[in-house]
């Protein structure tokens, strides 16, 4: 059943993490906001991810700090005190988000359908979104919006950045470079590709006439996978892995003409800037989790993967399981579908 929210004057939405998610949730957000401009919409989320949102208009943020302990919860809730909603949207299927909706004051909450409930969401919630048998994350996310009458379902994404931060890709990235840009760590290192390989691809790309340039965070993983891809490379490869915050990020995947990541949220950054993306999966379904845009352009394994693990009927989001699946995805293939995009792009290859 869904919900009127005419007569309604504020929603909050609790999705606290991760990048890829809140990318997601960012459709969802400005779907609700084309329907009902009148709602005040408050969202609770995470540390990191804020610096990637705080910039979205017609939204009020609170953070809230895991890294804090026990403590953020009393935090989240001194920050809403006063604070009454007409709706709660609780799109997080974890322990510490059915704990934190507890600090939340909503008349109506709004979570998944039984089958997805998990975490103990059931039991702060008491309206449902309509179950889905096989859905991606991002429709997952529509569902909210649809329970609350919104109509128009496509994703569509708008997340401003500071001009300064335009500024800064567009000087890197030159309008009319051909460029690649490799974001190649996931936040688990058996969701990475392997150096070499991505070497061999970036080398291809740079003999078709293209700058590639590494992106990501500043963790050592990142910067040692980033730093073994140049060390197996023939060509120069530009390396700015830890020298971009996240808005000056997704700047940069904005200007790229072509990005290559791993199961990981410059991925759906990347798809929220229109940008094509070349998308390696083992562990994860991608019809799942994949770049939401690009599910034909990712390079996949996960059926190969999980069919050696499980047999019979497999559950919708089950995740293959090992160390080294990403090895099963051979640099000719990525190749390949490099080339496939590019010609789609127009760009000789």
């Amino acid at each position: 059943m869904r919900l009127n929210l005419q007569s309604a004057q504020s929603i909050c939405l609790l999705r606290l993490s991760a990048i890829g998610d809140v990318c997601h949730a960012v459709a969802m957000v400005q779907a609700i906001q084309r329907q009902y401009p009148q709602l005040k919409i408050t969202w609770i989320i995470g540390k990191v991810e804020y610096q990637l949102l705080k910039h979205l208009e017609g939204i009020e943020f609170v953070i809230f700090d895991k890294s804090q302990g026990w403590r953020s919860y009393f935090n989240l809730k001194k920050a809403l005190a006063g604070q009454h909603f007409d709706v709660l949207l609780h799109m997080q299927v974890a322990l510490r988000a059915t704990l934190a909706s507890l600090m939340i004051s909503a008349k109506k909450r709004v979570g998944f359908d039984k089958a997805r409930a998990k975490e103990g969401q059931w039991l702060v919630t008491n309206h449902s979104v309509e179950p889905l048998a096989m859905p991606h994350v991002l429709e997952g996310f529509m569902g909210f919006a649809k329970a609350i009458g919104v109509d128009d379902l496509s994703p569509k994404w708008h997340i401003p950045v500071p001009e300064a931060d335009s500024r800064f890709a567009e000087q890197l990235i030159p309008a009319g470079d051909k460029t690649l840009v490799i974001c190649a760590a996931a936040s688990k290192a058996e969701r990475n590709w392997l150096a070499e390989r991505y070497a061999a691809v970036a080398d291809h790309a740079v003999e078709q006439g293209y700058r590639v340039i590494l992106c990501g965070g500043p963790a050592a993983l990142e910067k040692n996978l980033a730093a073994d891809i140049q060390a197996a490379a023939q060509h120069d490869i530009e390396n700015q892995v830890g020298n971009t915050s996240l808005t000056q990020l997704l700047a940069v995947l904005k200007q790229a003409s072509i990005v290559l990541a791993p199961d990981t949220g410059p991925a759906h950054m990347a798809v929220t800037q229109g940008t094509p993306v070349i998308g390696l999966y083992a562990h994860s379904n991608p019809g799942r989790t994949g770049p939401y845009t690009c599910l034909n352009d990712v390079v996949s394994v996960y059926d190969e993967a999980i069919a050696a693990q499980r047999s019979g009927e497999i559950p919708w989001g089950t995740r293959a399981k090992g160390e080294h699946l990403m090895a099963l995805i051979s640099t000719e293939a990525v190749i390949e579908k490099f080339n496939q995009v590019s010609q789609r792009l127009n760009v000789k290859c």
